[in-house]
Parts: structure tokens; sequence; C-alpha cells
């Protein structure tokens, strides 16, 4: 069943590639099957945009795909968005966000939600950007949900990373964490029609140096208006500049990818009401260690 469905999607029928994505992101019956059945050649690249709620980043996408489809490029986006603490599905729709595109032939939309996950992307990420990957796109665009200093996973997961910034983030790029500054392949300062974007540029640049940031590439700092497509061809171009051409980068890449996966898998037979159980149950030993209590659970 799976290769049927795999062959339909290599041949562009995106209606199999729905279908597809949430019988992975539910862990359907045989969806391992199907993932073992993808080759990975390093095609498409993955681009990443994260940065704080407010910032514009879908409005970012949009402008992005319109220039995209202007080089007849083929795209998929990915459009991680809070989960609905009812059902768990995504609160924001893709035919909300992006409905210019929703039916346009050469570009495939999915909203996907957190589902309780920290790092601002969906626990079945890596598993359905894989697959996408199988469907003959271009370029694949994940837009995680933006919940702060936290979704540094969007590194581990795309080929650049574009952290999208406005120039009221002053004070919230002054407390960011190291981590989020370093996964930065491209800073975008959008809506920079706003006062202080010269300033906030400067700042940032200072921010950015080899002296503060112990990095020796350059980062770049693309200002855009999202609303109006300014700067969206000079993002463009930086990102071409950016896409790794080493067989090192890709490496770091799916080794992080095997790391993440396979933390998962270990923690699946994990379920946290029986550890509490089995805690309350040896709590009251007077010889109790939570860390040997750790190896004899593992």
């Amino acid at each position: 069943m799976h290769e049927q469905l795999l062959l339909q999607i290599k041949k562009g029928d995106t209606r199999s590639l729905a279908r597809a994505i949430s019988f992975i992101e539910n862990e359907q019956q045989g969806h391992d099957e199907l993932l073992r059945s993808l080759q990975d050649n390093g095609l498409p690249k993955v681009i990443g945009i994260t940065g704080p709620p407010g910032a514009g980043k879908s409005t970012l996408v949009d402008a992005l795909i319109d220039e995209l489809i202007g080089e007849e490029k083929k795209i998929a986006v990915l459009c991680v968005d809070p989960s609905s603490p009812f059902n768990l599905g995504a609160v924001l729709g893709d035919r909300i966000r992006m409905s210019k595109w929703y039916t346009h032939p050469d570009v495939f939309i999915r909203s996907l939600a957190t589902r309780g996950s920290m790092g601002g992307l969906s626990p079945k990420i890596i598993e359905i950007t894989d697959l996408i990957k199988s469907a003959g796109f271009d370029h694949i665009i994940v837009e995680t949900v933006g919940v702060g200093q936290s979704e540094i996973e969007i590194a581990g997961l795309a080929d650049v990373t574009i952290v999208v910034v406005v120039p009221e983030s002053g004070d919230e790029v002054q407390t960011m964490k190291a981590g989020l500054m370093e996964i930065a392949d491209i800073f975008v300062i959008n809506k920079s029609d706003r006062p202080d974007a010269d300033l906030f540029e400067r700042n940032l640049k200072l921010m950015l140096a080899p002296s503060f940031t112990k990095s020796t590439k350059e980062v770049p700092i693309i200002k855009t208006i999202a609303t109006e497509k300014k700067g969206i061809h000079e993002l463009y171009e930086a990102i071409k500049n950016n896409l790794p051409q080493n067989e090192e980068r890709r490496l770091s890449l799916l080794t992080e990818k095997a790391w993440q996966l396979l933390t998962r898998k270990r923690m699946r037979g994990v379920d946290k009401m029986k550890l509490k159980q089995s805690v309350e149950a040896s709590i009251h030993n007077d010889n109790f260690n939570l860390y040997s209590f750790i190896e004899s659970y593992a």
C-alpha cells in the first residue's frame, strides 16, 4: 500500500501527499514502512523561517512564495501552528494565512500543529519534511510558531535558517539566547519602514560581530517590507548564497535529525503517569536516590 502511495507522491499527486502527511502525523499502522521507503538525495533544500511573534513571518513567506514562483520554482510550505487545546489540531489554517496560493498548481501548503512540542516545531516535522522531498519540489519552506528563544530546533532541520525581527525587537534581541543568535544564517529586519530601523540594524550588526558571537561567518542582514514585497528579491539572493554546498553541512544535518529521531524513539515507551506511580512506590525507601532510580527504570 505504501509503495503505491509513494509512487503517486513522486508523480506530483498532492492529494496523496496530503493523505500521507496525515498518515505519518497520526502514526497510523504502516507509516514506518512508508518512511523506510524514502530515499534522501539531499534535495530539495529546506528554508527555515523563525523569530518572535508579530515579526510578520507569514507575510514574509507569502512574499517569498511570490518571488519563487516568478523564478518558476515549485514550493512546499509547512506552517507550524499552536495546537488547539481540544483536539491538538492546528489553530491557524493555511487557507486563512495564504489563501492566494492555496489552489496554485506549483504551491503546496500544509498547517501542522505543535502538539505540545516546546521547540516551535511539530513532533513529526522531520519525517514530514523528508516525505515532501520525494514529491519533486524545488524548495521547502518551514515556518515555526514563533514561541521565542526555545526554537533553535529549526537549525537541525533547515539548510538555511532565517531569523525575522522588527525594529521594535531591540530589547528582545538583547535578551535572546546565544543559541538563537547563532542559528541565523540570515537576519531579516521586517517592517523596516518603521522608525529606528537603521539604528536597529547598526545595533544588530554590532551584536553579530565576531568579537561578540565568536563566529567567523558573516551573517547577512536584509531589510524588508513584506507587505509591499520590498527587499524580497535581495532576501532570495541571500538564501541562494547561503545554501550549503559542502558535504559537511549535510552530514551535520543528518546527524542532528538522527539524534532527534533516536531520542524520540527511545522515549516512546515512557508513560509519565506510570513513571509517577513508580516514583511513588519507591520514594518512601530510606535509600531512595533519583539517579539510581533512573538507571533501574531505564
